[in-house]
Protein backbone atom coordinates (compact mmCIF):
# COMPACT_ATOMS: atom_id res chain seq x y z
CA UNK A 1 0.00 0.00 0.00
CA UNK A 2 1.13 3.57 -0.67
CA UNK A 3 2.49 5.59 2.24
CA UNK A 4 2.37 9.28 3.17
CA UNK A 5 4.84 10.42 5.82
CA UNK A 6 3.72 13.43 7.87
CA UNK A 7 6.75 15.40 9.07
CA UNK A 8 6.45 18.24 11.58
CA UNK A 9 9.59 20.39 11.48
CA UNK A 10 9.97 22.95 14.26
CA UNK A 11 12.35 25.88 13.87
CA UNK A 12 13.50 25.60 17.46
CA UNK A 13 14.79 28.95 18.68
CA UNK A 14 13.72 29.16 22.31
CA UNK A 15 11.78 31.96 23.98
CA UNK A 16 11.45 35.54 22.78
CA UNK A 17 9.46 38.62 23.66
CA UNK A 18 7.93 41.44 21.66
CA UNK A 19 6.54 44.54 23.36
CA UNK A 20 3.57 46.47 22.04
CA UNK A 21 5.97 49.19 20.91
CA UNK A 22 8.10 46.64 19.07
CA UNK A 23 5.06 45.29 17.21
CA UNK A 24 4.33 48.80 15.95
CA UNK A 25 7.98 49.22 14.98
CA UNK A 26 7.60 46.11 12.79
CA UNK A 27 4.45 47.59 11.31
CA UNK A 28 6.34 50.75 10.41
CA UNK A 29 9.37 48.87 9.08
CA UNK A 30 7.43 46.33 6.99
CA UNK A 31 4.55 48.45 5.71
CA UNK A 32 5.64 52.06 6.22
CA UNK A 33 2.59 52.62 8.45
CA UNK A 34 3.26 54.89 11.43
CA UNK A 35 0.59 54.68 14.12
CA UNK A 36 0.67 55.29 17.88
CA UNK A 37 1.51 52.09 19.76
CA UNK A 38 -1.49 51.43 21.97
CA UNK A 39 -3.67 48.40 22.63
CA UNK A 40 -6.82 49.94 21.13
CA UNK A 41 -5.10 50.72 17.82
CA UNK A 42 -3.67 47.20 17.73
CA UNK A 43 -7.12 45.68 18.26
CA UNK A 44 -8.60 47.85 15.49
CA UNK A 45 -5.83 46.79 13.12
CA UNK A 46 -6.50 43.16 13.97
CA UNK A 47 -10.21 43.72 13.19
CA UNK A 48 -9.31 45.50 9.91
CA UNK A 49 -11.13 48.66 11.06
CA UNK A 50 -8.44 51.19 10.08
CA UNK A 51 -8.29 52.02 6.33
CA UNK A 52 -4.84 51.17 4.96
CA UNK A 53 -5.23 51.51 1.18
CA UNK A 54 -5.96 47.85 0.59
CA UNK A 55 -3.37 46.52 3.02
CA UNK A 56 -5.81 45.82 5.83
CA UNK A 57 -5.76 42.03 5.39
CA UNK A 58 -1.97 41.76 5.16
CA UNK A 59 -1.49 43.94 8.25
CA UNK A 60 -4.11 42.02 10.22
CA UNK A 61 -2.37 38.78 9.33
CA UNK A 62 1.02 40.06 10.53
CA UNK A 63 -0.50 41.30 13.81
CA UNK A 64 -2.87 38.39 14.42
CA UNK A 65 -3.30 37.73 18.17
CA UNK A 66 -2.04 34.17 17.90
CA UNK A 67 1.15 35.39 16.18
CA UNK A 68 1.82 37.88 18.98
CA UNK A 69 1.27 35.30 21.73
CA UNK A 70 4.92 34.41 22.26
CA UNK A 71 6.47 31.95 24.67
CA UNK A 72 8.62 34.50 26.47
CA UNK A 73 10.47 32.18 28.87
CA UNK A 74 11.79 28.65 29.13
CA UNK A 75 9.17 28.08 31.83
CA UNK A 76 6.40 28.79 29.31
CA UNK A 77 8.00 26.49 26.74
CA UNK A 78 8.45 23.79 29.38
CA UNK A 79 4.78 24.04 30.33
CA UNK A 80 3.82 23.65 26.65
CA UNK A 81 6.09 20.62 26.30
CA UNK A 82 4.47 18.82 29.23
CA UNK A 83 1.33 18.40 27.13
CA UNK A 84 2.95 18.42 23.70
CA UNK A 85 5.29 15.50 24.46
CA UNK A 86 2.74 13.43 26.35
CA UNK A 87 1.45 10.16 24.84
CA UNK A 88 -2.11 11.39 25.35
CA UNK A 89 -1.52 14.44 23.14
CA UNK A 90 0.51 12.60 20.51
CA UNK A 91 -2.08 9.84 20.20
CA UNK A 92 -5.09 12.08 19.58
CA UNK A 93 -4.46 11.17 15.95
CA UNK A 94 -2.55 8.03 15.06
CA UNK A 95 -1.06 6.82 11.84
CA UNK A 96 -2.00 3.54 10.25
CA UNK A 97 0.92 1.96 12.09
CA UNK A 98 -0.85 2.78 15.37
CA UNK A 99 1.71 5.41 16.39
CA UNK A 100 1.13 9.06 17.22
CA UNK A 101 2.64 12.45 16.43
CA UNK A 102 6.38 12.93 15.95
CA UNK A 103 8.35 16.20 16.12
CA UNK A 104 11.61 17.18 14.44
CA UNK A 105 13.30 19.83 16.60
CA UNK A 106 15.64 21.91 14.41
CA UNK A 107 17.71 23.67 17.07
CA UNK A 108 19.62 26.92 16.52
CA UNK A 109 22.15 28.92 18.52
CA UNK A 110 21.89 32.65 19.28
CA UNK A 111 25.45 33.99 19.10
CA UNK A 112 27.41 37.17 18.40
CA UNK A 113 24.54 39.61 18.75
CA UNK A 114 25.40 43.23 19.35
CA UNK A 115 22.14 43.66 21.25
CA UNK A 116 19.28 41.42 22.35
CA UNK A 117 15.98 43.36 22.33
CA UNK A 118 13.81 40.22 22.08
CA UNK A 119 15.52 38.61 25.09
CA UNK A 120 16.56 35.46 23.26
CA UNK A 121 18.68 32.90 25.12
CA UNK A 122 22.09 33.93 23.82
CA UNK A 123 24.94 31.46 24.04
CA UNK A 124 26.23 28.34 22.38
CA UNK A 125 24.12 25.20 22.83
CA UNK A 126 21.45 26.68 25.08
CA UNK A 127 18.53 25.71 22.84
CA UNK A 128 20.04 22.40 21.71
CA UNK A 129 20.79 21.27 25.26
CA UNK A 130 17.44 22.37 26.64
CA UNK A 131 15.60 20.22 24.11
CA UNK A 132 17.96 17.28 24.37
CA UNK A 133 17.41 17.29 28.14
CA UNK A 134 13.64 17.76 27.77
CA UNK A 135 13.30 14.79 25.43
CA UNK A 136 15.31 12.62 27.80
CA UNK A 137 13.32 13.83 30.81
CA UNK A 138 10.03 12.96 29.11
CA UNK A 139 11.33 9.61 27.88
CA UNK A 140 10.95 10.57 24.23
CA UNK A 141 12.64 8.34 21.67
CA UNK A 142 10.65 8.96 18.49
CA UNK A 143 11.50 12.65 18.01
CA UNK A 144 14.58 13.95 16.19
CA UNK A 145 16.95 16.80 17.01
CA UNK A 146 18.12 18.44 13.81
CA UNK A 147 19.78 21.60 12.48
CA UNK A 148 18.67 25.23 12.08
CA UNK A 149 20.91 28.26 11.49
CA UNK A 150 20.16 31.96 11.10
CA UNK A 151 22.75 33.81 9.02
CA UNK A 152 23.63 37.14 10.59
CA UNK A 153 22.87 40.31 8.68
CA UNK A 154 25.48 42.88 7.73
CA UNK A 155 24.38 44.84 10.79
CA UNK A 156 24.54 41.79 13.11
CA UNK A 157 21.29 43.07 14.56
CA UNK A 158 19.25 40.02 15.67
CA UNK A 159 16.06 41.69 14.40
CA UNK A 160 17.42 41.76 10.85
CA UNK A 161 17.06 38.75 8.58
CA UNK A 162 19.83 37.66 6.22
CA UNK A 163 20.75 35.02 3.66
CA UNK A 164 24.56 34.95 3.53
CA UNK A 165 26.49 32.07 5.04
CA UNK A 166 29.65 33.75 3.74
CA UNK A 167 29.07 36.72 6.05
CA UNK A 168 28.45 34.39 9.02
CA UNK A 169 31.25 31.85 8.66
CA UNK A 170 32.80 32.69 12.02
CA UNK A 171 29.60 31.82 13.86
CA UNK A 172 28.55 28.93 11.62
CA UNK A 173 31.87 27.08 11.79
CA UNK A 174 32.21 27.57 15.53
CA UNK A 175 28.75 26.16 16.20
CA UNK A 176 29.37 23.01 14.17
CA UNK A 177 32.83 22.54 15.68
CA UNK A 178 31.42 22.88 19.19
CA UNK A 179 28.61 20.42 18.43
CA UNK A 180 31.37 17.89 17.68
CA UNK A 181 33.71 18.74 20.56
CA UNK A 182 31.16 19.41 23.30
CA UNK A 183 28.09 17.41 22.33
CA UNK A 184 29.38 14.53 20.14
CA UNK A 185 26.78 15.47 17.52
CA UNK A 186 26.72 16.37 13.83
CA UNK A 187 23.82 17.74 11.72
CA UNK A 188 22.08 15.57 9.14
CA UNK A 189 18.82 17.43 8.36
CA UNK A 190 18.59 21.17 7.65
CA UNK A 191 15.77 23.66 8.06
CA UNK A 192 17.01 26.98 6.61
CA UNK A 193 16.88 30.13 8.69
CA UNK A 194 14.38 32.64 7.27
CA UNK A 195 13.39 29.82 4.84
CA UNK A 196 16.21 31.13 2.64
CA UNK A 197 18.96 29.52 0.62
CA UNK A 198 21.37 31.21 -1.76
CA UNK A 199 24.38 29.99 -3.79
CA UNK A 200 26.77 30.14 -0.83
CA UNK A 201 24.52 28.29 1.62
CA UNK A 202 23.50 25.84 -1.12
CA UNK A 203 27.13 24.85 -1.69
CA UNK A 204 27.88 24.72 2.03
CA UNK A 205 24.95 22.38 2.66
CA UNK A 206 26.03 20.31 -0.31
CA UNK A 207 29.29 19.56 1.47
CA UNK A 208 27.84 18.53 4.81
CA UNK A 209 24.09 17.71 5.11
CA UNK A 210 22.21 15.08 3.08
CA UNK A 211 18.62 16.19 3.79
CA UNK A 212 17.13 19.67 3.53
CA UNK A 213 13.51 20.55 4.36
CA UNK A 214 13.61 23.90 2.63
CA UNK A 215 11.43 24.07 -0.47
CA UNK A 216 8.51 26.47 0.08
CA UNK A 217 7.11 26.43 -3.44
CA UNK A 218 3.61 27.86 -3.12
CA UNK A 219 0.97 28.90 -5.62
CA UNK A 220 0.42 32.28 -3.94
CA UNK A 221 3.02 35.04 -3.85
CA UNK A 222 3.05 36.64 -0.41
CA UNK A 223 1.33 39.96 0.28
CA UNK A 224 3.86 40.71 3.03
CA UNK A 225 6.14 43.48 1.65
CA UNK A 226 9.18 42.46 3.70
CA UNK A 227 9.06 39.01 2.05
CA UNK A 228 7.98 39.81 -1.51
CA UNK A 229 10.01 39.78 -4.71
CA UNK A 230 12.01 36.71 -3.75
CA UNK A 231 13.54 38.25 -0.64
CA UNK A 232 14.60 35.66 1.92
CA UNK A 233 12.56 32.47 1.33
CA UNK A 234 12.53 32.45 -2.48
CA UNK A 235 11.31 29.10 -3.85
CA UNK A 236 9.32 30.37 -6.83
CA UNK A 237 11.12 28.13 -9.36
CA UNK A 238 11.20 25.00 -7.24
CA UNK A 239 9.16 21.83 -7.89
CA UNK A 240 5.83 21.45 -6.12
CA UNK A 241 6.37 17.75 -5.63
CA UNK A 242 6.13 16.17 -2.17
CA UNK A 243 8.85 13.63 -3.00
CA UNK A 244 11.88 15.89 -2.95
CA UNK A 245 14.59 16.47 -5.52
CA UNK A 246 18.35 16.68 -5.85
CA UNK A 247 19.26 20.28 -6.78
CA UNK A 248 21.34 21.64 -9.62
CA UNK A 249 24.81 22.97 -8.85
CA UNK A 250 24.03 26.44 -10.21
CA UNK A 251 20.40 26.76 -9.08
CA UNK A 252 19.20 25.02 -5.94
CA UNK A 253 15.59 25.49 -7.05
CA UNK A 254 16.06 23.33 -10.14
CA UNK A 255 16.47 19.52 -10.12
CA UNK A 256 20.00 18.44 -10.98
CA UNK A 257 22.86 16.19 -9.97
CA UNK A 258 23.90 17.40 -6.52
CA UNK A 259 24.10 14.96 -3.62
CA UNK A 260 21.63 16.25 -1.05
CA UNK A 261 17.86 15.98 -1.21
CA UNK A 262 15.62 19.03 -0.80
CA UNK A 263 12.07 18.38 0.40
CA UNK A 264 9.03 20.64 0.26
CA UNK A 265 8.03 22.10 3.64
CA UNK A 266 5.29 24.73 3.97
CA UNK A 267 4.29 26.79 7.00
CA UNK A 268 1.66 26.53 9.71
CA UNK A 269 0.89 29.14 12.32
CA UNK A 270 2.40 32.08 10.45
CA UNK A 271 1.55 34.79 7.93
CA UNK A 272 2.76 33.37 4.60
CA UNK A 273 3.12 30.19 2.50
CA UNK A 274 0.60 28.39 4.66
CA UNK A 275 -0.28 24.72 4.32
CA UNK A 276 -3.84 24.19 3.04
CA UNK A 277 -6.19 21.27 2.47
CA UNK A 278 -5.30 21.38 -1.23
CA UNK A 279 -1.64 20.81 -0.38
CA UNK A 280 -2.61 17.85 1.80
CA UNK A 281 -4.60 16.40 -1.12
CA UNK A 282 -1.60 16.91 -3.42
CA UNK A 283 0.61 14.95 -1.05
CA UNK A 284 -1.89 12.10 -0.62
CA UNK A 285 -2.42 11.95 -4.38
CA UNK A 286 1.31 11.89 -5.11
CA UNK A 287 1.84 9.15 -2.54
CA UNK A 288 -0.91 7.11 -4.18
CA UNK A 289 0.58 7.60 -7.65
CA UNK A 290 4.24 6.99 -6.75
CA UNK A 291 4.14 4.80 -3.65
CA UNK A 292 5.58 7.26 -1.10
CA UNK A 293 5.53 11.00 -0.40
CA UNK A 294 6.36 13.34 2.49
CA UNK A 295 3.93 16.01 3.69
CA UNK A 296 6.19 18.37 5.67
CA UNK A 297 5.40 21.64 7.42
CA UNK A 298 7.19 23.98 9.83
CA UNK A 299 6.42 26.27 12.74
CA UNK A 300 8.28 27.78 15.73
CA UNK A 301 8.59 26.84 19.37
CA UNK A 302 8.25 30.46 20.51
CA UNK A 303 4.54 30.16 19.71
CA UNK A 304 2.03 27.59 20.92
CA UNK A 305 2.77 24.49 18.86
CA UNK A 306 -0.37 22.75 20.13
CA UNK A 307 -2.54 25.12 18.09
CA UNK A 308 -0.59 24.26 14.93
CA UNK A 309 -0.81 20.52 15.56
CA UNK A 310 -4.58 20.85 15.96
CA UNK A 311 -4.80 22.78 12.68
CA UNK A 312 -2.86 20.15 10.74
CA UNK A 313 -4.84 17.32 12.34
CA UNK A 314 -8.02 19.01 11.11
CA UNK A 315 -6.61 19.15 7.56
CA UNK A 316 -5.59 15.50 7.69
CA UNK A 317 -8.96 14.45 9.10
CA UNK A 318 -10.77 16.32 6.33
CA UNK A 319 -8.72 14.75 3.52
CA UNK A 320 -7.61 11.33 4.77
CA UNK A 321 -10.82 9.48 3.91
CA UNK A 322 -10.55 10.57 0.26
CA UNK A 323 -7.49 8.34 -0.19
CA UNK A 324 -8.23 4.91 1.32
CA UNK A 325 -5.32 3.38 -0.58
CA UNK A 326 -2.72 5.57 1.17
CA UNK A 327 -1.46 4.79 4.65
CA UNK A 328 -0.54 7.64 6.99
CA UNK A 329 2.57 7.61 9.17
CA UNK A 330 3.94 10.31 11.49
CA UNK A 331 7.72 10.40 11.08
CA UNK A 332 10.83 12.36 11.90
CA UNK A 333 12.39 14.34 9.07
CA UNK A 334 15.42 12.07 8.68
CA UNK A 335 13.42 8.86 9.08
CA UNK A 336 10.93 9.93 6.40
CA UNK A 337 13.66 10.92 3.94
CA UNK A 338 15.52 7.64 4.39
CA UNK A 339 12.35 5.60 3.96
CA UNK A 340 11.25 7.45 0.82
CA UNK A 341 14.71 7.02 -0.73
CA UNK A 342 14.88 3.34 0.21
CA UNK A 343 18.01 3.76 2.33
CA UNK A 344 16.62 3.20 5.83
CA UNK A 345 18.62 0.00 6.31
CA UNK A 346 22.02 1.59 5.67
CA UNK A 347 23.95 2.04 8.94
CA UNK A 348 25.53 5.30 10.08
CA UNK A 349 29.26 5.65 9.38
CA UNK A 350 31.96 5.14 11.98
CA UNK A 351 35.12 7.28 12.26
CA UNK A 352 38.43 6.75 14.00
CA UNK A 353 40.86 9.51 15.01
CA UNK A 354 44.44 9.18 16.24
CA UNK A 355 47.64 11.23 16.40
CA UNK A 356 50.80 9.89 14.75
CA UNK A 357 54.03 11.90 14.52
CA UNK A 358 52.30 15.27 15.02
CA UNK A 359 49.70 14.39 12.44
CA UNK A 360 46.01 13.66 13.01
CA UNK A 361 44.81 10.60 11.11
CA UNK A 362 41.09 10.26 10.33
CA UNK A 363 39.69 7.05 8.89
CA UNK A 364 36.22 5.84 7.92
CA UNK A 365 36.03 2.50 9.70
CA UNK A 366 32.55 1.57 8.52
CA UNK A 367 29.90 2.90 6.18
CA UNK A 368 30.33 5.93 3.93
CA UNK A 369 30.32 9.66 4.58
CA UNK A 370 28.08 12.15 2.82
CA UNK A 371 30.54 14.83 1.70
CA UNK A 372 34.13 14.97 0.46
CA UNK A 373 35.68 15.09 3.94
CA UNK A 374 34.77 14.95 7.63
CA UNK A 375 34.42 18.27 9.45
CA UNK A 376 37.55 19.04 11.47
CA UNK A 377 37.11 20.77 14.85
CA UNK A 378 40.02 22.11 16.91
CA UNK A 379 40.12 23.54 20.43
CA UNK A 380 43.23 25.52 21.32
CA UNK A 381 44.60 25.74 24.85
CA UNK A 382 43.79 29.46 24.88
CA UNK A 383 40.10 28.62 24.34
CA UNK A 384 39.61 29.23 20.62
CA UNK A 385 37.38 26.90 18.58
CA UNK A 386 38.68 26.46 15.03
CA UNK A 387 37.97 24.61 11.79
CA UNK A 388 40.25 23.67 8.92
CA UNK A 389 40.47 21.38 5.90
CA UNK A 390 41.96 17.91 6.02
CA UNK A 391 44.54 16.51 3.61
CA UNK A 392 43.10 13.71 1.47
CA UNK A 393 45.11 10.50 1.46
CA UNK A 394 42.44 8.09 0.17
CA UNK A 395 39.28 9.80 -1.16
CA UNK A 396 36.30 8.93 0.94
CA UNK A 397 38.33 6.81 3.39
CA UNK A 398 41.46 8.41 4.87
CA UNK A 399 42.59 11.96 5.72
CA UNK A 400 45.37 13.59 7.74
CA UNK A 401 46.04 16.98 9.34
CA UNK A 402 49.44 18.39 10.22
CA UNK A 403 49.87 19.85 13.70
CA UNK A 404 52.69 22.37 13.48
CA UNK A 405 53.50 26.07 13.59
CA UNK A 406 51.44 26.70 10.43
CA UNK A 407 48.29 25.31 12.06
CA UNK A 408 48.34 24.45 15.78
CA UNK A 409 51.39 22.71 17.23
CA UNK A 410 50.56 19.77 19.52
CA UNK A 411 51.46 21.73 22.65
CA UNK A 412 48.87 24.41 21.72
CA UNK A 413 46.08 21.90 21.09
CA UNK A 414 43.57 21.07 23.84
CA UNK A 415 41.20 18.86 21.82
CA UNK A 416 40.61 17.70 18.27
CA UNK A 417 37.47 16.19 16.81
CA UNK A 418 35.86 15.20 13.54
CA UNK A 419 32.25 14.75 12.53
CA UNK A 420 30.29 13.77 9.46
CA UNK A 421 26.84 12.93 8.23
CA UNK A 422 26.49 9.54 6.63
CA UNK A 423 25.96 9.16 2.93
CA UNK A 424 22.55 7.63 3.69
CA UNK A 425 21.86 9.51 6.91
CA UNK A 426 23.03 9.04 10.46
CA UNK A 427 26.23 10.66 11.70
CA UNK A 428 29.54 9.92 13.36
CA UNK A 429 31.94 11.88 15.55
CA UNK A 430 35.32 11.16 17.10
CA UNK A 431 37.33 13.23 19.58
CA UNK A 432 40.70 13.25 21.32
CA UNK A 433 41.53 15.26 24.44
CA UNK A 434 45.20 16.23 24.50
CA UNK A 435 47.13 15.62 27.71
CA UNK A 436 49.31 18.40 29.03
Amino acid sequence: MALLHVVHCIDTEGPLTETLEASFERLRGNFGIDLPPDADTLARLQRREIPLDGREEAVARMLAPELLAYNSSWQEIDAMLVELLSPAFRDRMRGDDGKGWVYSWHCMDHMRYGENPRHKDVGYGNVFRFYRAALRRHGVGQDEINWHFHPLSLTRNPLHAATSFANSQDVLLEIIARRILEDAWFPVVNRPGFHAERPDSHLFLEQWLPFDYANQAHENETDQPDLSGGRFGDWRRAPRSWRGYRPSHDDHQVPGDCRRWIFRCLNVGTRFRALTADHVREAFREAGETGTAILAFADHDYRDIRRDVAAVRALLAAVRSEFPGVELRFSGAEAAARDLLGIADHPAPRLSLRIEDNRAVVRVEAGAIFGPQPFLALRSRDGRTLHDNLDVQEPGRLWTYCLDDQTLPPEALAAIGVGTAGRWGGFATAKLEMLR
